[in-house]
């Protein structure tokens, strides 16, 4: 919101309406960002959520 909001300038009903794909150009738009970072492998993903579980600890590779 402080992105739709603040630094792009939308309205709330602009904000509000627009879809992921949507908001994800305007930024890039605005901020000069050419392209999507790689997202992370299966691996880098299972390291994360090793490292920063969700709830109580727990191992979540051998779930």
């Amino acid at each position: 919101m402080a992105v739709g909001f603040g630094l792009l300038g939308l309205e709330p009903r602009a904000f509000w309406s627009l879809t992921l794909p949507e908001l994800d150009a305007a930024v890039r738009g605005r901020f000069g960002a050419s392209r999507a970072e790689k997202p992370p492998s299966r691996n880098e993903l299972s390291e994360l959520q090793h490292r920063y579980p969700d709830g109580p600890e727990r191992d979540v590779r051998h779930e």
